[in-house]
């Protein structure tokens, strides 16, 4: 009972976060521009700060766990159904079938994930088996094959070698895992700053969130409506399911368990639109699964944890 009141207050925390920062969008206070501001402080600055110095004081082997099996097994589970689908009933090509693979499967865990982690798992560690799998295999294999789909034969090794350590939220959860493993402490001085600017991430993040869904882009009527479907259906009902399937298989129980299904029924992450734009291939799917299951999330997210609490 404890624990179903626990989420039930963490759910209330984020959504009125969310719904505040839905009001001052409709108040004209925060427009589309302090969104993406908003977005970049979180992503580049206070996320990467908070990751940091949460994982410093983690014990590396709730990282590198069952927790990240069972989280990568969902992602595979899905990924390979959708790409079936693709290529025998939709007959999509090599790049749209990518786009359409990290729509399914590839999760806000930066965005989002961090607040539910805090707020409805109470720690912030538990996201993090996630954001390492996506970040440092998931997303530069989609990459590499975006890059051979689209200008084939130009795919650098090194490219796509080094692409993981551009991103702001790998190097700094790279650092705080050689905290971790090593045992070193983190001076003070070093600790408390970054403490204090990621305390910024998750409101900023939650704030951005609620702009996007007042002020962001709506589904239009030119996407393949039973593609959508099946992504959505994939990504909310069921990769959780297999996360709790695996994680049920890999003997786990309680709240790590919970967290690996809640997880994984977090809506597609936004930088998917962004890759879509980039290679020009799936935007409009991508674009629609984004919104499709962002608005979805939360109620698929509560009915999880009402049932497993």
């Amino acid at each position: 009972m404890g624990l179903v009141r626990g989420v039930i207050e963490g759910f209330v925390t984020i959504v009125s976060v969310i719904g505040l920062g839905a009001l001052l969008a409709q108040l004209r206070v925060l427009d589309l521009t302090a969104q993406g501001m908003l977005s970049r402080l979180a992503f580049f600055v206070a996320s990467p700060a908070l990751l940091l110095t949460v994982l410093a004081g983690t014990d590396v082997s709730q990282v590198f766990s069952r927790n990240l099996a069972a989280s990568a097994i969902a992602v595979v589970v899905v990924v390979v159904v959708y790409v079936a689908a693709a290529a025998l009933l939709l007959h999509r090509d090599l790049a749209h079938t990518v786009v359409g693979a990290l729509s399914t499967g590839y999760v806000n865990a930066g965005n989002l994930g961090l607040p539910i982690a805090a707020y409805v798992l109470g720690d912030v560690a538990l996201v993090a088996p996630t954001l390492l799998f996506q970040l440092l295999l998931f997303q530069p294999v989609a990459l590499a094959a975006l890059d051979h789909a689209t200008s084939p034969g130009r795919t650098s090794l090194r490219r796509v070698l080094g692409q993981p350590f551009r991103t702001p939220l790998t190097v700094a959860s790279l650092i705080g895992l050689a905290f971790a493993v090593t045992g070193a402490p983190m001076p003070r001085i070093v600790h408390d700053p970054l403490a204090l600017v990621g305390g910024m991430a998750v409101p900023a993040m939650l704030l951005a969130y609620g702009v996007s869904l007042r002020l962001g882009p709506k589904p239009g009527a030119d996407v393949d409506t039973a593609e959508l479907g099946l992504i959505v259906g994939l990504k909310l009902l069921m990769m959780p399911l297999v996360a709790w399937a695996a994680g049920q298989a890999l003997g786990l129980e309680g709240t790590a368990l919970l967290a690996v299904t809640v997880l994984a029924a977090l809506p597609t992450a936004q930088n998917i639109f962004v890759h879509a734009n980039r290679y020009s291939r799936g935007v409009v799917l991508a674009r629609d699964a984004i919104f499709a299951t962002t608005v979805l999330a939360i109620p698929a997210m509560f009915v999880i944890t009402a049932l497993l609490a």
